[in-house]
């Protein structure tokens, strides 16, 4: 390794560090997935069962268990908190900025890996995300690997290397499958299918290398199946299936949407790679590019962006980090292009600098009026028709004063990248310097606030009830209760016929969205229920033993 990569690779670990683990505690997690897996995490220590996930001391056989490993881990480490939950998300993050500066130097050179870098970096969901609990940086991450050692593996030329990059493409598309499901493999193989088609099915392979994929694929991703077979919990295998299926078949717990859904959200979502990105997509494009091994790796990129965003488009379930793969060939595809730029090759003309203005001032707008939030809402309650909504309102934040120069940073950048056009690499670094300072002051100083107007008071409301041997249930589909009142095995009873009405040992609290027609039926089935407060859309009541 070359003296200069060295000293880039220290400066991306230290970077990422500073930007993705600092403030990790600063917000509770949020209902359902990063609860739900930081749960799961707890219970693994609570139960000491590492085979199984579980939530509610239950089986959940909705996710495998590498990734729920991983924040159990970092529990014993930091404790059973926000920070220890998110902070496998932060490696995740200095790592795929290493892994993106050392593909892209291996493509092109080492301006061309920082660039990738940068933009990943500074995009909005990517860099959000790597401060999340959620499952899908890591997932992403080793699909990305999968796909990139079969890229290596299928280069047109001479490659004495080819049976390691299967056995390596197999081993990451393994993790992937232990992280989250078959569902990676499938991106995969889709992806591959559709390169087979456009190059005809002609491809040099060996079948020993095969056999060598297949092998390892088996061993790494199976592991956890394997185990549960051994374990005689097959029904649980089933169940898994059983549910992959339905997500693709059904909008799953309400998360539908139209199918250019994932279209939208990476449009505005990787913004600003994602304008950059779309000037790729002309035909011809590649043309102007003479490196065989950057072409081969840009039509693959393509082929993946593509087959993800049709794949969940079809997929019936739509949640914002199903197309999350997709950041990866975005950021490429921008990289790409702005590389292009800087070397005279392309130019950027009003199709990338009118949208770029556009969707910068408009998010920077929005975020602008945030922090005034609480001066406005007087005027905007009266005409919202949802009662939880309007008691979400109600809630009061504790903004320090300074938070909408976020907005105004971001309206800047935007204005000088098309002042300083001619100057481009001048230009390129306002505009990724101003999208950097205003994701990570907008995750680190607003998310907070703006929490408090969600499920702020629910929270609070379990934290005050830890320790206390009690049974507690929200009408609501939520895990928060599981993890902020740190639930043990002997308070897991959720049946609402026991509790509402039964003879029940020990009190049991009941959390509502505070509309008029869930309370009426709250109360009007559970009689001697006692209100206890109601907050910021919330009612709580209890019951207690007679």
């Amino acid at each position: 390794m070359k003296r200069n990569s060295v000293v880039f690779s220290v400066w991306i670990v230290v970077i990422g560090a500073l930007l993705f683990t600092t403030g990790l505690g600063r917000v509770h997690l949020f209902d359902w997935d990063e609860i739900n897996f930081a749960e799961s995490a707890r219970e693994m220590l609570v139960s000491g069962d590492y085979l199984d996930v579980q939530i509610n001391f239950e089986t959940f056989w909705e996710k495998p268990p590498l990734f729920i490993w991983m924040q159990a881990f970092s529990m014993k480490l930091f404790g059973v908190n926000e920070f220890a939950a998110r902070f496998p998300n932060a490696l995740a993050g200095i790592i795929t900025l290493l892994v993106l500066f050392f593909i892209g130097k291996r493509l092109r050179d080492e301006s061309f890996g920082l660039l990738w870098s940068l933009l990943y970096a500074c995009s909005f969901l990517p860099f959000f995300y790597f401060k999340s609990g959620i499952i899908d940086p890591w997932f992403n991450l080793f699909i990305f690997l999968g796909i990139y050692f079969m890229i290596r593996y299928t280069l047109p030329e001479h490659n004495d290397r080819q049976g390691l990059h299967a056995v390596l493409s197999a081993f990451f598309l393994g993790l992937a499958t232990l992280t989250k499901g078959p569902v990676g493999f499938l991106i995969f193989a889709l992806c591959f299918f559709v390169f087979l088609v456009l190059r005809r099915f002609r491809i040099d392979f060996r079948w020993k290398h095969v056999l060598a994929f297949i092998g390892v694929f088996a061993i790494v991703g199976g592991l956890w199946f394997i185990l549960q077979i051994a374990n005689g919990h097959l029904s649980i295998i089933q169940d898994f299936i059983v549910y992959q299926i339905r997500l693709f078949r059904t909008e799953d717990a309400g998360h539908g949407g139209f199918p250019f859904y994932h279209f939208i959200i990476l449009f505005f979502g990787v913004f600003p790679a994602s304008i950059f990105a779309v000037a790729t997509f002309r035909k011809g494009v590649l043309r102007i590019e003479e490196n065989t091994g950057m072409a081969h790796f840009f039509r693959w990129m393509m082929i993946t962006l593509w087959v993800v965003l049709i794949l969940f488009s079809i997929v019936q379930t739509k949640i914002v980090h199903y197309s999350s793969m997709c950041y990866f060939p975005i950021t490429f595809l921008a990289a790409w292009y702005i590389d292009k730029w800087t070397n005279g090759d392309v130019k950027i003309g009003k199709g990338i600098i009118i949208p770029l203005m556009i969707v910068g001032i408009v998010v920077g707008l929005a975020a602008f009026a945030i922090p005034f939030i609480d001066a406005w809402k007087s005027l905007l309650i009266p005409y919202i028709g949802d009662e939880f909504t309007r008691g979400n309102l109600q809630a009061m934040s504790s903004w320090i004063g300074f938070e909408w120069l976020f907005g105004v940073v971001l309206i800047a950048a935007v204005i000088l990248f098309a002042v300083f056009l001619r100057n481009r690499p001048k230009a390129i670094f306002t505009l990724l310097a101003g999208c950097l300072v205003f994701i990570y002051g907008g995750v680190f100083f607003i998310t907070p606030q703006v929490e408090k107007y969600s499920q702020h008071a629910a929270i609070e409301f379990y934290q005050r009830k830890r320790g206390e041997d009690c049974y507690i249930l929200p009408l609501h589909k939520s895990y928060a209760h599981y993890f902020y009142s740190d639930r043990q095995p002997q308070n897991t009873n959720t049946d609402r016929e026991f509790l509402q009405r039964g003879a029940i040992d020990k009190p049991a609290y009941f959390v509502l969205r505070n509309q008029q027609r869930e309370v009426d039926g709250f109360v009007s089935q559970t009689v001697d229920a006692m209100k206890l407060y109601d907050k910021n859309g919330f009612a709580f009541y209890a019951r207690y033993p007679k």
